[in-house]
């Protein structure tokens, strides 16, 4: 399987299933797209932010076709003027890449440094779609185990309503 293994026992650790689906490499919403046809589940656009101080980072987590107006988001999340964080950031405090943003790289992040914002809506999914910490798969996992996987890592969270 493609991915980090870490993830994998972690999962298996926590008894959380989950579909592997392996595709060519997909790092954009609209390439991965292409390989979500037949699998039923939400899928999720990941994007990681820094503070205009670089000294807190937010992973927010939408459904992949909601559209994203920085300054909209600014006002939703509080938390002052945000930018994209740099790949060294992303490398840093999620051990990933740029387009394998996922909330699986929260592996990574062992002081928990990384604060998460869910989009409201995607609690009503049964299942979601990530990235294995790499943008050559997708995991899909139930709702609720995801959130199971988030409260292990020990990083805050909370939800946003994203319209």
């Amino acid at each position: 399987m493609n991915g980090d293994p870490k993830l994998y026992q972690l999962l298996s650790d926590l008894a959380i299933p989950f579909e592997y689906h392996e595709h060519p490499p997909a790092p954009t919403i609209e390439e991965a797209a292409k390989y979500w046809v037949n699998l039923d589940a939400t899928h999720c656009k990941n994007l990681f932010f820094r503070n205009h101080k670089g000294n807190k980072h937010y992973l927010v987590i939408l459904e992949c076709s909601q559209d994203l107006n920085i300054h909209d988001l600014e006002k939703r999340l509080r938390q002052g003027k945000i930018s994209f964080a740099s790949p060294e950031r992303m490398m840093k405090y999620l051990g990933l890449t740029p387009g394998s943003v996922s909330p699986f790289g929260l592996i990574h992040d062992k002081d928990s440094h990384v604060h998460v914002f869910l989009d409201k809506n995607l609690q009503k999914s049964r299942t979601i779609s990530f990235h294995p910490c790499i943008n050559t798969a997708s995991l899909i996992v139930s709702y609720a185990d995801f959130i199971r996987f988030l409260e292990h890592m020990g990083n805050t969270f909370e939800y946003v309503e994203m319209y």
